[in-house]
């Protein structure tokens, strides 16, 4: 199997190239879910000549079935609840509660190590270019989604380097524009499509947002 990027910051400026039409706006903010997306959103943001942020998301795993996600909570403290489920199994309101506050610990602490002292962004009225290195099934992504809107943007817009072709759609019907670079069949996974698909460390993410906060105007055309 061929892989279609050599790393995350390639597959950033290659993506980039799709986005053109948000480049140098003063209304543009894009917004990657850490730890992956960071690297592919910064070269995205170089690219454009817009500012780099965070979006964290932290999955409400069920206790005893991690896997199995109540819901999510994202930054600006936003916890959406997946009512069905919850109600399914009867998951009491004790248990959800010590969940998202477990999950809002973590939250707060990488939102500290990342942001450093700097204060989250205002998002509101704001076109946002959601970013990651990646969809398999697309629920952190769809849950960052419905996170984000709660926030009031004017458009959100999700950008990946690869995807399954049925989640890029999906992901598609939530947000208002899904920007998939490749949606190969079979899909398998994420990191399949790297070839070096090593995970960023928190210093690692920091020194991108600390770079990006006077970002350059690059032409992407010129890339």
């Amino acid at each position: 199997m061929s892989k279609a990027f050599r790393n995350p910051s390639e597959a950033g400026q290659l993506l980039a190239k799709r986005l053109t039409a948000y480049a140098g706006r003063s209304d543009v903010l894009v917004l990657a879910l850490p730890r992956g997306g960071v690297p592919v959103g910064y070269e995205i943001a170089r690219a454009l000549g817009v500012p780099l942020e965070v979006f964290v998301v932290r999955k409400l795993g069920l206790p005893g079935h991690k896997e199995l996600a109540m819901g999510a909570i994202a930054s600006g403290a936003v916890c959406v609840l997946n009512d069905e489920l919850v109600r399914a199994l009867k998951v009491p309101g004790r248990v959800i509660e010590a969940v998202v506050a477990q999950e809002l610990r973590e939250l707060q602490r990488r939102e500290r190590a990342y942001r450093n002292g700097r204060p989250a962004p205002e998002v509101r009225g704001r076109t946002e270019i959601l970013v990651d290195d990646g969809l398999a099934t697309g629920s952190t992504m769809l849950a960052a989604v419905v996170a984000l809107r709660r926030l009031e943007p004017a458009r959100i817009i999700v950008a990946v380097p690869t995807s399954a072709p049925s989640t890029c759609e999906d992901v598609g019907h939530q947000a208002d524009e899904c920007v998939c670079e490749i949606t190969p069949e079979p899909f398998y996974a994420v990191g399949l499509w790297y070839e070096d698909f090593s995970q960023s460390t928190d210093e690692e993410v920091r020194d991108l947002l600390e770079r990006s906060i006077a970002p350059e105007t690059a032409s992407v055309g010129d890339r």
